[in-house]
Formats: structure tokens, sequence, C-alpha cells
């Protein structure tokens, strides 16, 4: 993978799991997917939409 990808992949697994200590499992994976959807578009409009 490339590092614009993985490092804030990591980053925000690194936040989650700051954030989400006192949360349950569900609520962690829905966490997760919404921020992992949010860096996909952040990544998309940065190299303009195909």
């Amino acid at each position: 993978m490339r590092p614009d990808i993985l490092i804030p992949v990591l980053m925000g697994c690194a936040l989650l799991w700051w954030i989400g200590r006192g949360i349950g499992w569900a609520l962690k994976l829905m966490i997760a997917a919404v921020t992992l959807a949010l860096i996909a578009a952040v990544l998309l409009v940065e190299r303009g939409l195909p």
C-alpha cells in the first residue's frame, strides 16, 4: 500500500482506539466504517473524481 493511504488509515485506527475505549464493539465497527469512508472520500476529492 502507498503511504498516502496507509498513514490516514493507521491514524484513524489509533484515534478510534483512543476515543473508543469505553464503547461497545458494534459502535466501534460503525465508527471505523464511517472513518474509512471519510478517508476514501477525501482521497477521491484530492485526486479528482474519475
